[in-house]
This record gives structure tokens, sequence and C-alpha cells, in this order.
């Protein structure tokens, strides 16, 4: 099994802590992806099945996040089997039952308690990709030409990733060199604006179902609607949701 760095993990396996784990929350893995967005972290459910099936490993800080998530008492003992730093992972089930019913007689009143730490929440990570959309090719989310950028709430949670508008097409709504966010589907209803592939070339449009066929319009009239016909290469990205 390699992790995300390259190494070779050890016979442990940190898949069948997760599964475990997620299960006992309830959850599928399209749930936990969606828990982990909110943390700031983009994972599809293909990648939380990667784990589960020790193709590779999360990193630190998803590691961490997953301990929160899914209630993970300690990793550590987990995965080697017990934790030497832990003074619980030396009792059995009924010893830690003990030792937690006298910790919370400390923590009531809470006189021994630990002042918490307020941590600000994190900011989520989205990926940007470095092509004009309008002026650029059909294949740019399999491409590697992206920056990692940090967005806050101003950025709607659904956004899977971001776009620059090439052109002035879409004006007035968006401009020349505007970022756009998308959230990734291959399925848009009539009216929608979108990010598309035709022919090999990206465009930010509306999408328009008509009688006469299926275009893609820009908001500024100076351009002509583009017809997409059945013999075309055709293919939705996403729908711009900011």
């Amino acid at each position: 099994m390699r992790t995300e760095n390259g190494m070779t993990g050890t016979g442990a396996s940190i898949g069948r802590m997760i599964r475990a784990y997620r299960k006992k929350e309830g959850l599928t893995q399209s749930e936990l992806a969606d828990r982990l967005r909110d943390f700031g972290i983009p994972i599809s459910p293909k990648t939380i099945s990667g784990w589960e099936n020790d193709l590779i490993e999360p990193g630190a800080r998803t590691l961490l996040c997953l301990c929160r998530l899914l209630h993970i008492p300690d990793c550590v003992e987990e995965y080697f089997g017990n934790n030497p730093e832990n003074p619980l992972s030396g009792l059995n089930e009924d010893g830690k039952k003990l030792a937690r019913s006298y910790i919370e007689q400390l923590l009531s009143p809470t006189c021994y308690a630990k002042v918490p730490r307020v941590l600000p929440l994190p900011k989520r990570l989205l990926r940007l990709f470095d092509v004009g959309v309008s002026a650029g090719t059909g294949n740019f989310l399999d491409s590697d030409s992206y920056e990692e950028i940090e967005v806050g709430d101003e950025v709607p949670k659904s956004a899977d990733f971001g776009v620059r508008i090439s052109g002035d097409s879409m004006e007035p709504r968006f401009v020349n060199h505007q970022t756009v966010f998308v959230h990734r589907q291959e399925v848009l209803s009539s009216g929608e604006t979108g990010i598309f592939s035709l022919n090999g070339n990206a465009y930010c449009k509306v999408f328009r179902e008509t009688p006469e066929g299926v275009f893609l319009i820009s908001l500024n009239p100076k351009y002509a609607p583009i017809p997409v016909r059945g013999s075309d290469a055709f293919h939705i990205f996403g729908k711009v949701v900011g």
C-alpha cells in the first residue's frame, strides 16, 4: 500500500479504520465527502473508496479531520494497537469506563476543566484552473494547470472548482478575467449557466433547450447562439454557482 507521499505503510490499515467508523456513524461515502468539504477538504467519494480499499492514505490534515468527524478517540491506538502516551490505552473497556466516569467528576464542577481553545474555522481549498473558458481547451479539468486557492463563505459550499472567464460574451454578469465557481455535474436544466466543452473548446454559456435543438447562449447580445448538433463532441462540466 502506498501513501500520498509515496511511503510504504505498515501492516495496519487506516482504510479499515475509516470504513469501520464511517459505518458506525451511519454515513455513506458521499455523505462523508460532503462533511469533509465543510472542513475545506474537497474530497470525492471515489477518493474515500480509495482510502477504504488501501489504495492510498489520507494526508495528515485530512486524517485529523476524519478523526473528529468520525469520533475516532485515539487513531494511534487504532493503528498500532496501543498508545503509550494515552493512559487509557492500556485499560480494557471496563477500565476505560471507570476512568471516563472519574474524568466526568473532575470536569463538573469545572475547576479542573481546561479552558477550550477557540480555533478559527478552516478555509476551503478549491482548484482554480489556469484556462480562460470560451478560449480554452475542452479537457482542462483533467490537466495539471491549476492552483489551489483558499475561499471563505463568500463562495457557495456547493462549488467544486473555479475557472476564469475569457472575453466579453457573458457581460454584464461575468466580465473578462473574472473568476467563477462551479458545481461539478453533467446535467443542466434549460436556462442554467454552466461550463461546457464543445468540439474541444471550453465555454461559459447559458444552456438552452428549444424545439429547434440545444444552444449555448451568450448574455452579450452581440454574440449569436451556438448550436449543439448531434455529431458534436459535447460535455457539461458543471453549473456556475458563484
